[in-house]
């Protein structure tokens, strides 16, 4: 860097924080690293609305980055923030804080018995990377499955498990990734009865028995595939998964990423399938919009892996500022009771998306589970062929209606519209949201944008 350019990064520290940005100086100097940036500047948070530089409201419908589950700056978590910030912030990863050794305490109650060691770490990445070292060493396997539309994370191990994501161009992924197909009821074929979904996992299963090194360490599997469509398997799919594992010596690792703590109306949705993995991760929810995430596993799984000189040293493990958060975000779910409330509200959203797929026969499936739910675009609700564009216009539409909605754009996903709204959301926002949609889907329509 030279001294010129120093002067210029001195006056920008000093300028007046990025005001009256033009649309080009957003990204200037971002790389760019997924979709379009949105064309404003967030000045402010609160609830569950974030406020652009001209003071315009935006009801947002993702929680952030599905992270915010109490909503934006709850006063509570705020307070805990600052009050954390006169306490030990950062350690070292050998020493360890009272917030840290509570978090692990109070996730081995959630959790029960069999998942009762906790890792504390930042990102859900972070935490699968952890939960695939954990299980390779336990089994002494390397080959892992997962389902061909998941996503686990973008880092070394976890991105090879990522199957919705575009692969190309970064070199070749670590070895022994199998995927087998996504449980898609609603693609399901015409011709496939009740029970197709099972009988394909019998058939995955056969395939991976072939191709197998004799190496078998994990299965990896969202409750909900999220970025993959909104996605949940059918009931005794997990269950069976698990069986399958267990006939192989393998591990079954659930990534609750977004549905844990409460979001799909229970507060994990392994709980929905009546199945306890080996090991299960937490991480956007977990922090309520702070970076924080946890790989939990059983004391046997633990107890042989630290046999084996179990090694995951990150920069922030066991930092005690983010515990401090979790456990201030799990005090208020539960006391505030909101996983009923997200069951509760979540069946509001499913009624509201209902009627709207009976008024726009564009929407073709209506999903999901809780506040965390989807709906599917098709051109036409006999071929089901999908309506990515139009999906596209409909989630640009409801940003120009003044709320912020997620659309899956990722290759071969179709027009799927994810939202998970803060488990705060009143009845009145959600109902405000799903009028958004309704407008947004009708404006599209009327503008002859599904072809």
């Amino acid at each position: 860097m030279q001294a010129g350019d120093r002067s210029e990064a001195t006056q920008s520290l000093n300028s007046s924080n990025g005001a009256n940005l033009s649309v080009d100086d957003l990204h200037r100097h971002l790389i760019r690293y997924g979709g379009k940036f949105l064309p404003n500047l967030i000045e402010r948070t609160g609830g569950s609305y974030v406020y652009d530089e001209n003071g315009r409201a935006l009801l947002d419908f993702t929680s952030g980055q599905m992270s915010a589950i109490l909503g934006h700056n709850h006063p509570e978590i705020v307070a805990t923030m600052k009050a954390a910030a006169d306490e030990p912030v950062h350690l070292f990863s050998g020493f360890l804080s009272r917030p840290v050794v509570q978090l692990a305490e109070v996730l081995a109650e959630l959790l029960g018995p069999q998942l009762s060691k906790a890792l504390l770490l930042s990102t859900g990445a972070e935490s699968n990377e952890a939960a695939l070292r954990l299980a390779k060493l336990y089994t002494g396997g390397h080959e892992v499955v997962a389902f061909d539309l998941a996503w686990h994370g973008m880092t070394g191990a976890a991105f090879p498990t990522t199957f919705s994501a575009n692969r190309r161009g970064y070199g070749p992924p670590i070895p022994g990734v199998m995927a087998i197909p996504t449980p898609y009821v609603y693609r399901r074929p015409e011709w496939a009865g009740e029970g197709f979904e099972l009988d394909m996992l019998d058939y995955a299963f056969d395939l991976i028995d072939r191709q197998s090194v004799g190496s078998l360490a994990a299965a990896i599997v969202e409750p909900i595939l999220s970025s993959g469509g909104l996605i949940e398997p059918p009931p005794g799919y997990l269950a069976r998964l698990h069986q399958k594992c267990r006939e192989r010596g393998m591990l079954l690792i659930v990534d609750e990423a977004q549905t844990g703590l409460g979001r799909t109306g229970s507060m994990f949705a392994c709980d929905h399938h009546g199945i306890t993995p080996d090991i299960i991760t937490l991480s956007k929810t977990l922090g309520a919009g702070l970076p924080l995430a946890a790989t939990i596993t059983s004391p046997e799984i633990e107890e042989r892996c630290h046999e084996r000189s179990f090694l995951f040293y990150t920069t922030h493990v066991s930092d005690p500022f983010p515990a401090r958060i979790g456990l201030k975000a799990i005090e208020i779910i539960l006391r505030d009771q909101l996983t009923a409330h997200a069951a509760t509200m979540g069946e509001r959203l499913a009624q509201g998306l209902r009627e709207l797929q009976q008024r726009y026969a564009c929407i073709g499936d209506v999903r999901g589970r809780g506040l965390l739910a989807g709906i599917e675009f098709v051109k036409d609700p006999v071929s089901k062929a999908p309506a990515p564009e139009f999906g596209a216009a409909v989630s640009r539409r409801c940003f120009e209606l003044g709320m912020n909605i997620n659309i899956v754009q990722l290759p071969g996903m179709g027009g799927v519209m994810r939202m998970a709204p803060p488990l705060t959301i009143s009845p009145e926002e959600l109902d405000q949201g799903v009028e958004i949609i309704g407008q947004a889907v009708g404006d599209c329509l009327a503008s002859g944008l599904l072809r």
